[in-house]
């Protein structure tokens, strides 16, 4: 690794502008992006994928790979993805830094506490969660319903325990009521920090959180709790972006880490624009399948920040591919031909998300993220079908080579920046109704036919509309692995329904979190966790994170 400085002054950034967390990390003060303010912007590419397997399918790996292999070809790129959440690291997936030789660096650090953000955001949470019940015990002035309480407390884990949690419990503890825990990437306040503009904006989003419903059923707010200055005090720093560096010394913007499945997806709109100013190119991502995180960059994080991506990366794995082609019994146990089958099968899977990010109107690269154990027909098969959909496509080899395996990627996308034209726009218009919205995405992106409302969530969903919160634009909360809202409906499944179990408003973050099927805003640790796997070496050397 190469001093967090240099890197920082071989980007452009001046020594007063950079706040060093150590020699590798380091914060960009907000006079950096005011000096930038009238640099033109870079070209904004976002790294998206097919519905991919519980592990993954190297979306931050092409990230850093692509960022790394433009930098060698001398365009200056700069690359912008979220934090890790602890609950990842220590529950299915393990880390989120890249691998092989496609890292950010120093990952151990990045993965784990880094500089602060999310504990600052999960404090900022709990300090309103311990206002309110404060408010609650000392003669609840504003008349707030114990039983309407909607704001619960948060934690960077997988716990399912503290799903439903019941406060207030014993003498003189305050009043006894029904709660529970989001994990912090599903937070409110990790999407308004990753949406805001800068500290005012922060603070305005913030005063405009919804904690509850008085007894007369009216709104009450953070504002209304006086709760926004001391949010604000504890997120002083962590509104700041965070610089890091690849393997090969690009530079990385890390900031916010809201997940996609249950959230928006997007790392932070301060550090995708500070990213434009200092790059010819950006390149970020989304989490999950398409029809989740780019959906919600697109619709989401576009829409409020006035952002117009130039173009596309979709990931493809074989593995993924095969997943999605037969059924949730592991690929790897089928003969050659049956392999081969499930490839070609899981290809409905790749065709929908293409389909879905032209709606867009973003010119799309399909890149191949190569596994050693991929083969020569199976490649082949992959590629002849992109030929026949007429949508570019290059193997990816950078978990291998680094930005050497990642040249043809690189070089394609170039190409197809300066050749095609891109006409972007939102999937749906503003003035759509929230229900109208929701079917739009049903039917358009997910291929369904329908969409059930529980009675409570089509209550709420009228409610919001004669609160004058139709405007919005809806985030789904859905399984990762399916088009449905059944993990096990694997490819691309048509003509299914939709259950929406519950609805709820993020009037800070500015959307509506609209939850289907069994989705858990505080998931759990698998039976067999990572964290079972980690050990600390008495010098200090940490295995088992990656």
């Amino acid at each position: 690794m190469k001093p967090i400085m240099n890197i920082a002054l071989q980007t452009g950034i001046e020594e007063q502008e950079v706040q060093l967390y150590g020699k590798y990390k380091a914060k960009l003060e907000p006079e950096l992006r005011q000096r930038l303010s009238s640099r033109p912007d870079g070209k904004l590419v976002l790294v998206t994928a097919i519905n991919p397997t519980p592990a993954g399918e190297g979306k931050t790996l092409t990230t850093i790979g692509l960022s790394q292999a433009l930098n060698a070809l001398g365009t200056h790129t700069v690359a912008a993805l979220r934090e890790p959440s602890l609950g990842p690291c220590f529950g299915m997936k393990g880390g989120a830094t890249g691998s092989g030789k496609a890292q950010i660096v120093p990952a151990d650090e990045i993965n784990l506490h880094f500089t602060g953000d999310i504990h600052a955001i999960s404090s900022a949470h709990n300090l309103l969660a311990a206002l309110i019940d404060n408010h609650l015990y000392h003669g609840n002035t504003l008349r707030i319903h114990p039983k309407k309480v909607t704001w619960t407390r948060a934690v960077d884990m997988n716990d399912r325990g503290l799903r439903s949690i019941v406060t207030g419990l014993g003498s003189g503890n305050g009043e006894t009521r029904e709660s529970g825990y989001v994990i912090t990437s599903a937070s409110e306040v990790m999407a308004i920090l990753c949406l805001s503009e800068d500290l005012h904006d922060l603070k305005q989003r913030l005063s405009r959180i919804i904690i509850g419903y008085t007894y007369d059923n009216e709104p009450v707010t953070a504002d209304d709790l006086r709760a926004v200055e001391p949010m604000a005090v504890l997120l002083k720093e962590a509104i700041k972006p965070n610089l890091v560096q690849t393997l090969e010394g690009t530079p990385v913007i890390i900031h916010g880490g809201p997940f996609a499945n249950i959230a928006h997806g997007c790392s932070s709109v301060i550090g995708t624009k500070t990213a434009l100013k200092l790059g010819d190119i950006v390149i970020t991502e989304a989490g999950f399948g398409a029809e989740l995180g780019a959906e919600k960059f697109f619709d989401i994080k576009c829409r409020q920040a006035d952002l117009s991506p130039a173009a596309a990366i979709l990931v493809v794995t074989v593995k993924a591919l095969k997943y999605n082609g037969q059924s949730e019994q592991a690929a790897v146990a089928l003969s050659e031909d049956a392999q081969h089958q499930a490839l070609r099968s899981g290809m409905s899977n790749l065709r929908r998300h293409l389909h879905n990010l032209r709606k867009f109107g973003v010119p799309v690269l399909v890149a191949i993220n190569h596994f050693a154990g991929d083969t020569e027909q199976e490649l082949h098969i992959i590629q002849s079908e992109c030929e026949r959909l007429g949508v570019a496509c290059e193997l990816s080899r950078v978990w291998a080579e680094g930005s050497q395996g990642g040249r043809k990627l690189a070089e394609r996308l170039l190409q197809m920046l300066d050749n095609q034209q891109c006409t972007f726009a939102p999937l749906y218009d503003d003035k759509l109704s929230l229900q109208d919205k929701i079917y739009t995405i049903v039917s358009d992106l997910y291929g369904g036919k329908d969409v059930i409302y529980t009675p409570s969530a089509q209550k709420m969903l009228n409610e919001l509309e004669k609160q004058g919160f139709g405007h919005l634009p809806v985030c789904m909360a859905k399984t990762p692995y399916s088009f449905t809202d059944q993990p096990s409906r694997l490819g691309a499944p048509e003509n299914f329904t939709i259950h929406v179990s519950r609805v709820s408003l993020s009037a800070g973050a500015g959307f509506v979190v609209v939850e289907t099927g069994n989705t858990m805003t505080m998931p759990g640790l698998p039976k067999i966790p990572a964290a079972e796997r980690m050990s600390l070496s008495d010098d200090g050397v940490i295995d088992g994170l990656f």
